[in-house]
């Protein structure tokens, strides 16, 4: 099992960046795909970006990509979320989230569903 903590959001203006990040407290993300989500007020949650366990693939959903990246850091058992050009439609409370059921070290999933475990969520709001 592993707790997902996730840290780094804030009130920014409309192109700023921001820098997300999710840490184990316990557990090791290492053997985990990652992803991120967010959900907005009166909306469901949403797929925001993943990585496989090795960092060898990444995916994005379509409204983020070319701005938003995202990274491991295994040797500091974390994974990073960086957000450029921000938009206000990115307000939103971000997830962190772990899925144990790769079947393959590139697999990567944006499917809500198949991720075991979520951190508490990190509020970020991009004013116009």
């Amino acid at each position: 099992q592993v707790r997902l903590v996730e840290s780094g959001g804030g009130l920014v203006q409309a192109g700023a960046s921001l820098r997300l990040s999710c840490v184990a407290s316990s557990g090791t993300l290492s053997s985990y795909a990652m992803g991120w989500f967010r959900q907005a007020p009166g909306k469901e949650r949403e797929f925001v970006a993943g990585i496989s366990w090795r960092g060898a693939r990444t995916t994005y959903a379509d409204s983020v990509k070319g701005r938003f990246t995202i990274a491991r850091d295994n040797a500091k058992n974390a994974v990073i979320l960086q957000m450029n050009s921000l938009e206000p439609e990115d307000t939103a409370v971000y997830y962190c989230a772990a899925c144990s059921r790769a079947p393959t070290n590139a697999y990567v999933s944006s499917f809500r569903g198949e991720y075991d475990y979520w951190g508490q969520g990190t509020q970020v709001t991009v004013s116009s």
